[in-house]
């Protein structure tokens, strides 16, 4: 059932199929992939063309979760720079990761292109915005690290960033061509199309409830009654892990991002505000993000209240921001308002774990995660396919529960307060 006070922009076409297909009862499968956003859908897809039988098992319907309801953003990297990645990994790990993390957005666009997917998408580039001299600095380092290796990015000036993006406030920012924007329900839903023809089985409103080991085959029981084995599993939940593996709900932190949408943009406002249809993040503490949909709408997202909305009102903190970049909105409706859950790892890195064999889940998109979710899946089905841990470029890590998880959330919530204000100070 929708959410109440969500209206997400991305809707399904009509006529969209429904996904119930099952293995027959008594039939084993190679793998059992809980979970049909990306990350479930490209091991799922890539796993079936390793010959691996595949099937893939959603609690809602296919991008009914951040898959489906994120800003769409297509962004390469990972939150930290190559320099910091090899002192932290080691020269050859850390490369091993500058260079997947260099890939990450290649990977979306060449499977829309490869495939012939029906998502709209443009490639022209992500800008990260600076608010502040500090920022402003962060960037030129960015942009030299990324330079050094080849990268097609560039330093913005600020009189760039103010024709490029038309929003005010702006010191400079720096610009990455390897990125770009999609439609996230598109792109989730063609996956589930191209892995089913791959022949993926996939069924929809089927929530996994208990996994059992026996001897090395596991047993999947659904709420429904199914009960399914398999070789091997895959934990795809992210933001939604529940407690089928004990703790590692723990590992991570549940957080809403919010968006809005205005009406389509009239010609004469359109024309100045992101004119090359550039995504932009903004480099505050508590920052926004935000890019053009294909029917002219501003579509800006940033982090929202920890409990599930209750009115419209929730959004006001992005309707100011949105005013706060582009006065000239003011008389442009919101029509659009959502929200989805995401998750935090407490080192703002995605974390592989295989605490048995055979079982293996993977958490924390940090913000990058259509992109991330795309090339890591192939990667995870390699490693499924043929049991060569060098597949997977972050290292295989144990469960590690956050201390206090408990109160983790008052933290968080207390800090993304604190936050807020302190960029007040800075505007």
């Amino acid at each position: 059932m929708p959410l109440p006070f969500s209206d997400p922009i991305w809707q399904k076409p009509p006529g969209a199929p429904a996904f119930r297909s099952l293995l027959p009862g008594g039939q084993r499968a190679d793998v059992v992939i809980v979970g049909g956003g990306i990350l479930g859908l490209s091991t799922a897809l890539h796993a079936a063309r390793f010959g691996l039988a595949v099937q893939v098992l959603e609690a809602g319907e296919i991008g009914q979760g951040a898959s489906g309801l994120n800003g769409g953003q297509v962004i390469p990297g990972l939150k930290y720079d190559p320099e910091w990645l090899l002192e932290h990994f080691g020269s050859e790990r850390g490369e091993i990761l500058v260079n997947f993390a260099a890939s990450t957005a290649d990977a979306v666009f060449e499977l829309i292109r490869d495939e012939k997917l029906a998502v709209p998408f443009v490639c022209n580039g992500w800008i990260q915005a600076a608010h502040t001299e500090t920022a402003l600095k962060a960037a030129a380092n960015r942009d030299r690290q990324w330079r050094n290796r080849g990268a097609d990015v560039r330093l913005l000036s600020q009189t760039e960033i103010a024709a490029l993006t038309g929003a005010q406030g702006y010191l400079g920012g720096w610009l990455d061509r390897r990125a770009g924007v999609i439609d996230p329900l598109a792109y989730t839903s063609e996956l589930a199309r191209i892995a089913s023809a791959a022949g993926v089985k996939i069924a929809e409103h089927q929530k996994v409830i208990r996994l059992d080991n026996n001897a090395g085959i596991w047993r999947i029981s659904t709420e429904g009654g199914a009960e399914l084995q398999a070789k091997a599993v895959i934990l795809a939940t992210n933001a939604y892990t529940g407690d089928l593996l004990p703790g590692l709900a723990e590992t991570i932190v549940p957080l809403h991002s919010f968006q809005i949408a205005t009406a389509p943009l009239p010609p004469d406002l359109a024309a100045g505000i992101l004119p090359e249809r550039q995504a932009v993040s903004d480099s505050r503490r508590i920052l926004v993000y935000y890019r053009k949909s294909g029917d002219g709408r501003l579509v800006l997202g940033g982090r929202g209240r920890m409990a599930l909305p209750t009115s419209e009102s929730d959004w006001a903190h992005l309707e100011r921001a949105l005013l706060r970049l582009y006065p000239a909105l003011s008389g442009v409706a919101i029509e659009k308002r959502w929200f989805g859950r995401v998750a935090m790892t407490s080192d703002h890195l995605p974390h592989i774990h295989e605490p048995e064999q055979g079982l293996m889940a993977v958490v924390g998109c940090q913000g990058r995660g259509v992109g991330l979710m795309t090339a890591l899946g192939e990667r995870v089905a390699g490693y499924l396919a043929s049991g060569d841990a060098r597949q997977l470029p972050f290292p295989v890590s144990p469960i590690r529960p956050i201390p206090f998880h408990a109160f983790r959330q008052v933290g968080v919530a207390a800090t993304i307060a604190w936050y807020r204000m302190l960029d007040a100070f800075e505007r």
